[in-house]
């Protein structure tokens, strides 16, 4: 799990749509990372995939509530998969408004990430002319919809509709995609980080 160290700053958001910094009159949204050490878009990379790790999280509580109710167990479940669980566990009146309430929270959060991510990448490859770390960025970024299909598909198996008709096999084989998956990002961040530092 990539977490943020005590010693990183914190790095401000990108502007909500429709923000801006600007003179009024203007309709150009202002760049808070403009004139921003690329170890700044970079610490900011790396918390942005913290804030997604959380979004990960929060669905998977909810798989995980539903299947210990569903197999009367109260196992601790891997955290990516509670948030899921919980609207399971909520059967058989599945308690679909809170599932599609956290969904779209977590969407919505998701969306916000991936605006940024591909701001900052087109700040590498654009004016700072480092093509190299928005290669990086830019794999990351596809390894995040690599993953989070594949979280999305794995939950959709494990709904009750669909649960005796579970392919074992299919669902390992999700499974590993998923833990392949984030050790890929780990090493994309590592990459990132490291070739950012040689940039400087």
């Amino acid at each position: 799990m990539i977490t943020q160290t005590a010693a990183e700053p914190t790095v401000p958001a990108v502007p909500a749509p429709g923000e801006t910094t600007e003179a009024p009159g203007r309709k150009e949204l202002a760049w808070p990372w403009k004139d921003a050490p690329i170890r700044t878009l970079v610490q900011r990379i790396h918390q942005l995939q913290a804030e997604r790790a959380q979004g990960f999280r929060r669905l998977e509580e909810w798989l995980a509530r539903v299947q210990s109710l569903r197999t009367g167990r109260g196992l601790r479940v891997p955290t990516c998969r509670r948030g899921h669980r919980q609207y399971l566990r909520s059967g058989p009146d599945y308690d679909f408004a809170r599932y599609r309430s956290t969904v779209h929270e977590v969407t919505q959060a998701f969306a916000a990430a991936s605006r940024e991510v591909l701001a900052v990448e087109a700040e590498l490859a654009g004016p700072r002319r480092q093509p190299l770390l928005a290669s990086h960025v830019r794999s990351l970024q596809e390894l995040e919809q690599t993953r989070l299909g594949t979280v999305a598909l794995l939950q959709l198996m494990e709904t009750p509709e669909l649960a005796g008709q579970e392919d074992a096999v299919q669902m390992h084989q999700l499974k590993m995609k998923v833990i392949k998956t984030m050790e890929a990002i780990s090493e994309v961040l590592q990459d990132l980080r490291f070739d950012a530092e040689s940039a400087e």
